[in-house]
């Protein structure tokens, strides 16, 4: 799948709220500057991988890129959720991920109950991969992949 693994750091922003509200899946959004450095041909779709909070501890995620019908579609989102109970917000931390695997390609959804399905199937498929132990050996290599990668705000 194209340039995997892939390192990348950003500042946490606001999303559009849905995550957390009508999905009952809390994502951290990154800004659009971060979001333009993924590399070009990485395809749309769920992903996963792990994810550190600050300098937190590393924890498994599921990522989405998909293009945000907000804006056309003309911009591709990033969304995290990180596999891991919280106990607040982390806006305006910096959230450090690896992206390993790819999970599925990007579809629509005809409810919000086949959304929320799916959700789940991916986040189980995620921690299956992520227990593997040549998945495991690169949490232990986490941060030596983002070594030299700068923070974009």
């Amino acid at each position: 799948m194209g340039p995997l693994p892939f390192a990348c750091r950003g500042e946490v922003v606001r999303g559009f709220g849905r995550g957390s509200r009508q999905l009952g899946v809390p994502t951290a959004n990154f800004s659009d500057q971060v979001v333009e450095s993924f590399p070009s041909d990485i395809p749309t779709g769920v992903y996963y991988g792990w994810a550190s909070v600050g300098n937190g501890d590393v924890h498994k995620m599921v990522l989405s890129i998909g293009w945000n019908p907000f804006y056309k579609n003309i911009k591709k989102s990033v969304e995290t959720h990180i596999i891991h109970n919280f106990k607040e917000d982390f806006y305006g931390e910096i959230l450090s991920v690896v992206v390993i695997g790819y999970i599925r390609s990007e579809k629509n959804f005809n409810s919000l109950e086949a959304l929320i399905s799916a959700i789940k199937e991916d986040i189980e498929e995620a921690k299956r991969q992520l227990d593997l132990p040549e998945h495991l050996k690169l949490k232990d290599d986490f941060f030596h992949l983002l070594e030299g990668k700068i923070v974009n705000h």
